[in-house]
């Protein structure tokens, strides 16, 4: 069984997905502890960053966890479809937190643990990891959003390939396709995940809200209505006690000080 362990450290809380031995399958109890963990993201306003990553040296995640599977296809209406109802809504909360979320991505992401990947905003591969939906290899369609996600981040065509012949993808693929930001050996992995949260750490929560949910909107909305999203976070951004504060800092030149009336959400 995976459980998630969670640690707030300087302003980013880092999450485990700790079941080695199940190769950090998703189960249930997997689902409670994201939720739970979001949730402290949700109300913890001094995050600017939730850093994601499994267990072990061989996975990221592989998915639904094989015994509970076997639940759910015996009871579809009871089991199946409100734990696909709970992953829907589990990954949908991390795209909207006011934060980025970063997929650590240390070995092998398949099937539901694809899913996680493309609900997050950054991913950084380890060189010997290996990613795919694999969903058909084993007589299924995807359930948890990953015939959506990938065609909006790889096109139709490279999200059929992917997911029509169970395709995997190694880093240096994922890293051309656009699917990953950087592709480094395991060693370095937490290294460059770091050096991506120092560049987060100590900015605008509102600032970072903004931005992040706007380019989300960018996916779904004709380019006219995205400008107006833009326009109208950016006037809630301009709502909020210190909105100005960045720019006060940098003609007074030194460094931005945020109170916490600036990491009220922007929605």
């Amino acid at each position: 069984m995976t459980v998630v362990r969670s640690r707030v450290e300087d302003q980013v809380l880092h999450l485990l997905l700790d079941g080695p031995e199940t190769l950090n399958s998703v189960s249930p109890q997997t689902l409670t502890g994201l939720e739970e963990a979001l949730t402290r993201a949700e109300e913890d306003e001094d995050l600017r960053a939730v850093v994601i990553t499994g267990a072990g040296e061989k996975a990221f995640s592989v998915g639904m966890d094989i015994t509970f599977l076997g639940e759910c296809f015996a009871d579809p209406d009871g089991v199946f479809l409100p734990f696909l109802d709970r992953f829907h809504a589990v990954l949908r909360r991390l795209e909207l937190l006011p934060v980025p979320v970063i997929a650590q991505v240390n070995g092998l992401a398949r099937a539901g643990g694809f899913e996680l990947l493309l609900a997050c905003d950054l991913v950084v591969v380890a060189e010997g990891a290996r990613v795919g939906d694999i969903h058909l290899a084993f007589g299924v369609p995807p359930g948890a959003g990953a015939s959506q996600r990938a065609a909006r981040k790889l096109g139709d065509q490279r999200a059929k390939a992917l997911m029509l012949t169970s395709m995997w993808l190694d880093g240096h693929t994922m890293l051309a396709w656009g699917l990953a930001l950087a592709v480094l050996p395991r060693t370095e992995l937490a290294a460059e995940v770091e050096r991506l949260l120092g560049t987060l750490r100590g900015r605008s929560r509102a600032a970072i809200a903004a931005t992040k949910l706007g380019i989300g909107a960018a996916q779904d909305l004709p380019l006219a209505e995205g400008l107006r999203h833009e326009r109208a976070l950016f006037e809630k951004f301009l709502r909020v006690p210190g909105a100005a504060e960045g720019y006060t800092a940098w003609v007074e030149q030194r460094a931005p000080s945020w109170g916490s009336a600036d990491v009220r959400e922007v929605r």
